[in-house]
């Protein structure tokens, strides 16, 4: 009978102690409920500026998303156009040269024609030569002559010119006339021409030594 009153007893006073502290409790929040609700309410919001601000860091704005794009396609656009435009220039260069390429065989083709018609005139207006340069061949002569100019056909004039290995062929040398034809050009077997300013043909000429 002892025991169990005692132990009543210890129940008794356990459950008086904690009836206090939740007394205690309650009185406390009834004295500071603003502080506590506003602690509270500034934790949420730490908390949300700190999620917004990850968000925004993570994730970049629409506008940005379409300035970046933007900037891609412009630089696409740009390298596109470059490409074409040396394509353009390219494709115009490959054409001119290839007229001029085209141009060049066919002149050279014809500078053996030439060469005929320079020599016969040169024995017809030799002296006592039987030979005749008649007007219609004379004609013929000009009028192909000065086609072949208008294509930009320019002979070389070598006799008497100092000997220039970038624009003549030495076939032979020859003891010079004179001090003044040493290293000079004493005659000239086959003319010369350049086609607007480049050689196509050198010119073959004997040298004095």
């Amino acid at each position: 009978m002892f025991n169990k009153g005692s132990k009543k007893k210890k129940k008794s006073v356990k459950d008086k102690d904690l009836n206090v502290q939740e007394e205690q409790r309650e009185q406390k929040f009834e004295e500071n409920p603003v502080e506590e609700t506003a602690g509270t309410e500034q934790d949420h919001k730490s908390a949300e500026e700190t999620t917004s601000g990850e968000n925004t860091s993570e994730a970049p704005s629409e506008t940005e998303v379409l300035q970046k794009e933007n900037q891609e396609l412009r630089d696409k656009y740009l390298r596109l156009y470059a490409e074409f435009d040396n394509y353009k220039k390219r494709t115009i260069k490959e054409k001119v040269d290839l007229m001029k390429t085209a141009s060049a065989d066919i002149i050279k083709n014809l500078l053996p024609v030439m060469d005929d018609f320079d020599r016969a005139k040169k024995i017809a207006d030799a002296e006592n030569s039987t030979e005749e340069f008649s007007e219609g061949v004379t004609l013929v002569y000009n009028k192909l002559y000065n086609i072949l100019k208008s294509k930009g056909l320019q002979p070389m004039e070598s006799d008497g010119e100092t000997f220039d290995p970038d624009f003549h062929e030495a076939i032979t040398e020859i003891p010079a006339p004179s001090d003044e034809m040493k290293g000079k050009i004493i005659d000239t077997i086959e003319k010369g021409y350049m086609l607007n300013d480049a050689i196509i043909r050198h010119a073959k000429v004997v040298v004095g030594k």
